[in-house]
């Protein structure tokens, strides 16, 4: 599941990425994004876009923003979005991989309450049979040994795909980071461009 999530999020991106660099303008940009709900950047962009939207609704209805530097101030709302829609798709990314990190952390400890657990039961059969042969032995230690061989199963899997999309999602968060900076900054420069 977590793959696929990702594999599609990574194909999303690309594809929004570049429709966004060939836009002209913020508008067409808008309506390509909303053709790729599955990349980060398209939602962070959606998000921004809209703020950008309250904004430029507020300069119109006679709320003027006067000087440059009251211009500039309204940015920190746009910021402000930008970071909620950023921490909001890193959630979204990063759901069940807590389950991985569980997993692998928790089921060794599971297998050596087995192994525990199957020691404990060879000795009860020495000492209800009064016997230390293999035969009385056995049986529980084979059990022991089958149950941290399970636990072993679970964890070593779990930790490596806890690691690889802990990776994977690293790589997403810096590139949401990158493009939402990269969008700011176009922003920005638009607004001192008319000033």
């Amino acid at each position: 599941m977590k793959f696929t999530m990702f594999r599609k999020a990574r194909n999303a991106s690309l594809d929004f990425l570049d429709s966004f660099w060939d836009s002209k303008t913020l508008n067409e940009a808008y309506e390509s994004a909303r053709e790729f709900p599955m990349s980060p950047e398209a939602t962070v962009f959606v998000t921004g876009y809209n703020e950008l939207k309250k904004i430029s609704a507020a300069r119109t209805s006679g709320q003027s923003l006067g000087t440059l530097e009251m211009q500039l101030a309204t940015m920190d709302n746009l910021k402000r979005a930008v970071r909620k829609a950023q921490f909001l798709e890193s959630d979204r990314m990063a759901r069940s991989l807590s389950f991985l990190a569980t997993t692998g952390s928790a089921t060794p400890f599971i297998g050596l309450f087995g192994t525990v657990w199957g020691i404990m039961t060879s000795f009860h059969d020495i000492g209800a049979r009064g016997s230390a042969s293999l035969a009385v032995v056995a049986p529980g230690i084979s059990e022991a040994l089958v149950v941290t061989a399970a636990g072993l199963a679970v964890a070593i899997p779990a930790v490596i795909f806890y690691n690889f999309y802990s990776n994977m999602l690293a790589e997403f968060e810096s590139n949401v980071e990158s493009f939402s900076t990269d969008f700011i900054n176009l922003i920005e420069r638009d607004i001192l461009s008319r000033a």
